[in-house]
């Protein structure tokens, strides 16, 4: 698959295509659905290119900063989902001020017409785009109009709830992961390299492989989870009781961290390893305990129930 990182990566001797434009954060059921119907338009027309158009960083975290949402997949995830829903290549425009500022007509000459040589453009119903938000479904049909491009408005997924990248991270911001898994198609997943941290987990008898988030990304919301920790070396995949949060019952920990105790296993080296941790159901809240004891035996707790749900 192709991915441009600009307009002016993409070759100029580049075919018709068929266009889909939206961030894709997440890539979760109702994007999946857009980018069937562009499949199904490029098939009708002939067409042998799909192209996913999609923004970095947000829109929001240039126009809003204190309002931009925490970002559900890295630009390199969102390639790897974009390509298994059908994609073909994705053009990712860097969005500035400058941006920002193009009328709707400038974004279809610039980017649809001339870069990317749209035969047909696919978007959501609710699609915003240009200054202001204000081109819509019904600019772009009035602009293929004189353009040669076609455009196709896909109404809205999900029921009775809409899937969108908003409510995944509602989900999340209350711990129901299970919610979010049932919107994107799939668990609600962090990657990151283990780090070493203070060793408490492995003092207590149940070591972790600790995992930092950022704070521009999403995380569920603090907690114990169950779920599964996939090494991205070797693709082993392993179940595992994950806390998420700065650990209230120790003093002075500030860093939000995803800490992964593989169930049964303390003999696992993963520092300085890539893994992808997978959230499948939320055990508790948060707690600060008031002593060791307390919190061993809730987390012996937390194990049992982590084992039942992934048997």
């Amino acid at each position: 698959m192709q991915i441009w990182s600009s307009v002016d990566d993409v070759p100029a001797d580049l075919g018709r295509t068929v266009v889909s434009i939206g961030n894709f954060d997440g890539v979760h059921l109702g994007h999946a659905h857009v980018l069937r119907e562009a499949r199904d338009t490029a098939g009708r027309l002939g067409i042998d290119t799909v192209v996913a158009v999609t923004f970095d960083p947000h829109p929001m975290a240039v126009l809003r900063p204190e309002h931009a949402p925490p970002t559900l997949t890295s630009i390199e995830t969102r390639a790897r989902l974009l390509e298994t829903a059908g994609v073909d290549a994705i053009l990712v425009v860097g969005f500035d001020r400058e941006i920002a500022r193009w009328s709707p007509e400038q974004f279809v000459d610039r980017v649809l017409v001339d870069t990317l040589h749209a035969r047909a453009v696919v978007v959501g119903s609710n699609f915003r785009f240009g200054a202001k938000a204000a081109g819509e479904v019904a600019t772009l049909v009035e602009s293929g109009r004189t353009r040669d491009f076609e455009t196709v408005g896909v109404a809205l997924d999900g029921g009775p709830q809409v899937w969108s990248s908003t409510y995944v991270r509602q989900c999340l911001a209350t711990g129901d992961v299970a919610g979010a898994c049932e919107a994107l198609g799939r668990p609600f997943t962090v990657r990151g390299t283990v780090v070493e941290g203070d060793k408490r987990g492995r003092e207590l008898g149940y070591p972790t492989a600790n995992v930092p988030v950022p704070p521009v990304d999403a995380a569920p919301a603090d907690g114990v989870y169950a779920g599964w920790l996939t090494r991205l070396d070797t693709g082993e995949r392993l179940p595992a009781a994950i806390s998420v949060g700065t650990n209230p019952t120790f003093d002075g920990e500030r860093e939000r961290r995803v800490e992964s105790y593989v169930l049964d296993r303390d003999d696992l080296e993963l520092y300085g390893v890539e893994v992808e941790v997978a959230f499948v159901d939320r055990l508790r809240g948060m707690v600060k305990f008031e002593g060791i004891e307390a919190l061993v035996e809730t987390m012996h707790d937390d194990v049992s129930r982590a084992r039942e749900i992934l048997a």
